[in-house]
């Protein structure tokens, strides 16, 4: 088990030190994480987020947070541990933290808490998420252009609809950018495990793959595919350290602008159980730069479908489009509805193999 460990900036313990001299109790904000703050994807984002907050608000607030606490009881426990030290509002930032986050909230009604990717909710406890899947098309897009041999790969971490969603969109895009594409998945069932991600990527070259996306929190993907000369794409995270090549983009995770917002709410008694679900358009999701190692006019049809979705013009899944086994799902230009894309548990025509129990 890798040790847990519990940290508040120093900057946030003398801000709180100081608001307290002046008899204003500042508002404390927790963050709970599945990964170390370092990781360069996932939690490094959200920690992004941590620190936008301290920067909003000054000695208003004061920020605690843990990392690398595994999802199960452990996250129950950190959460409770947070809540008695008096966290005001507490975010939980991974899918598995779903039950612990409403069990605990259960225990401390006056604690408002906010679960990333989740969707349960009570009186105290609101969800939010991002459309991935909408960055996730543009990645196959220039993934179809790009790939020589016609091979794209996709490390997997857990098989729940936010990861589904994301392979059937890359795989769609690169599709209609490439009629002869083919998509070999792989599942690692970890969101953080450079090993893992290591030899998930090799793996997938090794068996022909010449471009490499991933639904994993670490970097070691991308240094897998600059060893073998594949094309990769940032996660979570721009991971600009690997431009031009293998990394030729990124989607970004911006959750600095959202933090701020529910942090406010607190502070001004607006707070309120809402579910969130923004993409390209909001801000919430980004796409890193597109190197020039992409051709130009492949750059700019994926530029013009990023706008195409933010604008709401152009639906990442937009019909025809049949199910795996060849069953109609979505009509010619029928576009998909939220209610099956959060609960999308099935893998679109096209992509061989099966979407693990």
């Amino acid at each position: 088990m890798k040790k847990r460990t519990f940290l508040a900036t120093a900057v946030a313990a003398t801000m709180a030190t100081a608001a307290f001299g002046d008899g204003h109790e500042p508002t404390k904000v927790g963050f709970i994480y599945v990964g170390p703050i370092g990781d360069g994807g996932w939690t490094y984002e959200h920690h992004q987020g941590l620190l936008a907050v301290e920067e909003a608000f000054g000695d208003k607030v004061e920020t605690m947070y843990q990392e690398n606490v595994p999802e199960g009881a452990d996250a129950e426990r950190a959460m409770t541990q947070m809540a008695l030290q008096g966290a005001d509002i507490i975010f939980t930032t991974s899918f598995g933290y779903m039950d612990p986050t409403i069990n605990v909230a259960a225990k401390f009604p006056d604690v408002k808490f906010e679960h990333a990717t989740g969707y349960k909710r009570a009186d105290n406890v609101s969800t939010y998420s991002a459309r991935f899947y909408e960055g996730r098309a543009v990645q196959g897009h220039i993934a179809g252009k790009m790939t020589e041999t016609n091979k794209i790969g996709y490390i997997a971490s857990f098989p729940i609809p936010e990861v589904i969603r994301g392979i059937n969109s890359a795989y769609l895009h690169a599709k209609k950018a490439n009629p002869d594409v083919e998509m070999n998945v792989i599942w690692v069932y970890t969101w953080f495990d450079p090993a893992k991600e290591a030899d998930a990527a090799k793996a997938l070259i090794d068996n022909g793959v010449d471009v490499v996306l991933q639904h994993t929190d670490s970097t070691a993907p991308q240094a897998a595919a600059a060893e073998a000369g594949v094309i990769s794409f940032g996660q979570a995270s721009d991971m600009s350290e690997f431009a031009p090549l293998p990394r030729v983009s990124s989607i970004i995770d911006d959750w600095a602008p959202y933090y701020i917002d529910r942090v406010k709410a607190v502070m001004d008694g607006t707070w309120e159980s809402i579910d969130t679900w923004d993409g390209i358009g909001p801000g919430m999701v980004k796409i890193g730069e597109i190197t020039d190692a992409v051709p130009a006019d492949v750059k700019a049809e994926a530029l013009a479908m990023k706008d195409a979705l933010a604008d709401g013009s152009y639906h990442a899944f937009t019909g025809p489009i049949n199910k795996q086994d060849g069953s109609a799902w979505l009509a010619d230009g029928e576009v998909a509805d939220d209610g099956t894309l959060a609960g999308m548990n099935f893998y679109v025509e096209g992509i061989t193999g099966d979407i693990p129990n």
